[in-house]
């Protein structure tokens, strides 16, 4: 009976060096809250040099006095007002911001008519700065709350707009020859093709869109307003009062980094599919 040999592959000594010195290029593991750590890291810096006396309490006051000013405004009664009011205006512009900028996207992605109406009218919007639009939004819609919800929804309409349209235009034209072959109906098209080439573009535009409603409403607040975080923070311009100046820009950042979060961690759901360097 004759004994079953097997041959073992020889691998020469400059391969196994290679395969041992092969690197991972991709950025690893996702850290467990690893967005915080800025944010902490520049609280901590903040902290150290206003207890050694590096900041003047006058211009740029210690991060506990920021928090014993928030607790008292917080237990007046007057800042859960002002962020209820800052809230109210930054959701009615984004809502008419995201359905406008999605709209007039499929509009002209779908369409060479729709394009060919739109697609020029919105860079020319785009091109204007939409902060120079609040004296003819004055004129136009008075000073109330109207002219301020208006000039929140351009800011946000616009980068969605231009993410979904840039996203659709990108899609490639083989999935169409390929669904037309399919014999898909219009809707089935729009359904199986287009809304999910577009939503990583659509994702990116409404990142952009919520931080812009933000920004805009810091500015529009201090314009004619009798309420909300930034006609707090004028008043408190006019007094001196740089802790609550501090206390409003917290606020807003710490709305701005949640929504933006609320925002990624949606888009993380919903394009779980995607194998991407983040993922």
């Amino acid at each position: 009976m004759s004994a079953v040999t097997t041959t073992v592959p020889v691998v020469a000594p400059e391969v196994r060096t290679r395969v041992r010195r092969r690197r991972r290029l991709s950025p690893g593991r996702r850290l467990p809250a690893a967005r915080l750590v800025g944010p902490v890291l520049l609280l901590a810096v903040w902290s150290a040099a206003s207890a050694a006396g590096r900041l003047d309490p006058a211009a740029i006051p210690a991060p506990w006095t920021v928090v014993r000013t928030g607790v008292h405004l917080w237990t007046a009664g007057t800042l859960p007002t002002d962020i209820l009011t800052s809230l109210e205006r930054a959701g009615y512009g984004f809502a008419i911001g995201l359905v406008a900028g999605v709209a007039l996207a499929l509009a002209a992605g779908l369409s060479r008519v729709g394009e060919a109406l739109i697609d020029g009218t919105v860079n020319l919007n785009r091109a204007i700065p939409t902060l120079g639009l609040i004296p003819l939004f004055i004129l136009w819609l008075g000073i109330g709350e109207s002219f301020k919800v208006a000039i929140i929804a351009i800011v946000v309409y616009i980068p969605i707009y231009l993410n979904t349209h840039a996203a659709l235009a990108g899609i490639d034209h083989r999935f169409v020859e390929l669904a037309e072959v399919q014999g898909l109906s219009r809707f089935a098209f729009v359904r199986q093709i287009v809304i999910p080439g577009a939503l990583p573009g659509f994702f990116v535009g409404l990142r952009l869109g919520v931080t812009g409603s933000w920004l805009g409403l810091v500015v529009l607040e201090q314009i004619n307003a009798t309420s909300g975080l930034g006609y707090m923070m004028f008043q408190a311009q006019n007094y001196g009062q740089s802790d609550v100046i501090l206390v409003g820009l917290v606020v807003y950042g710490v709305f701005g980094l949640a929504s933006d979060s609320a925002v990624r961690l949606i888009e993380r759901r919903v394009l779980s599919w995607r194998r991407t360097l983040s993922s």
